[in-house]
């Protein structure tokens, strides 16, 4: 019922109409094992699915996934309220959305691993999409042998998490080792009035050395409002403010997913899962 957003995911998502067998996925909610309103949940699946921790094979990831993703969604919610301040200062009449973001159930953590592959185009670990929520937390990425596990410095200068910026230029991100990356999502856009944008992103596979196949593993946490807040810009801002700016013709146009103000955040977010496989699935 979540579309396998809870736990160990493998080749349930596509690409496309095929599997995306590139990368695999543990899910889970860092603060909340379950939405403490069950009617809530079953309304929800998606965006509320119980945790499912491999407590037997694997007892202490749970504890360390809880204890990092708790302190990247304490990090987040310094951050929205610095973002209500800068928001408020350009648009009197904002209200700011600290309080139901730092209430939200809607949190999601994502351990990723990307496979070796012998394919190193620009979107050859993950292609080219936007974040559709507010804000993502992400840690620094680690590179692997894969054969051997061990931890390596990433060997490709090219490899790793590339962006495009407000100029429309590809841009390759180098995030330090003791640092977290938070990105801005779509419904951020709409909320700022185009103040801010999101950030089109994808992760390009890292060629390895000579005999080696590489690895990497990464930890967003995708942090949100729960699914009825209703996503309204400023009073007083235009569609053409929210949209003017949109910086990549690679993803699918927000203008073309989001209904207006009285859209409920989870209604967007259905709309888009389905636009983005449609997007997939077209030559471009």
């Amino acid at each position: 019922k979540s579309l396998w957003n809870a736990g160990w995911s493998f080749g349930k998502e596509k690409l496309g109409d095929k599997p995306d067998v590139s990368k695999g996925s543990f899910y889970a909610n860092p603060l909340y094992d379950k939405h403490p309103d069950d009617s809530v949940a079953e309304k929800n699946p998606l965006a509320y699915p119980n945790n499912l921790w491999p407590t037997t094979a694997l007892p202490e990831l749970e504890p360390s996934f809880k204890s990092l993703g708790h302190t990247m969604f304490e990090v987040t919610c310094m951050l929205m309220g610095q973002i209500d301040s800068l928001v408020k200062k350009h648009y009197p009449d904002y209200k700011p959305i600290i309080e139901p973001f730092s209430k939200t159930h809607k949190i999601k953590g994502r351990l990723l691993y990307y496979f070796p592959t012998e394919d190193h185009d620009d979107a050859s670990w993950i292609g080219w999409h936007n974040d559709s929520g507010f804000l993502t937390s992400l840690t620094p990425a680690l590179f692997f042998n894969d054969e051997t596990g061990e931890t390596i410095d990433n060997p490709d200068p090219d490899g790793g998490l590339w962006i495009v910026d407000r100029k429309s230029s590809s841009v390759r991100v180098r995030v330090p080792k003791d640092h977290l990356v938070i990105q801005c999502g779509e419904c951020l856009q709409v909320i700022t009035g185009g103040l801010l944008h999101a950030t089109p992103h994808s992760v390009r596979a890292s060629k390895p050395p000579q005999g080696m196949k590489v690895g990497r593993a990464s930890f967003p946490v995708f942090i949100d409002t729960d699914t009825d807040f209703k996503l309204a810009p400023p009073p007083g801002v235009t569609n053409e403010q929210i949209f003017e700016k949109e910086p990549s013709s690679l993803v699918p146009p927000l203008k073309d997913r989001w209904e207006g103000p009285e859209q409920a955040f989870g209604d967007f977010l259905t709309k888009t899962f389905k636009q983005y496989y449609e997007w997939n699935k077209s030559d471009k």
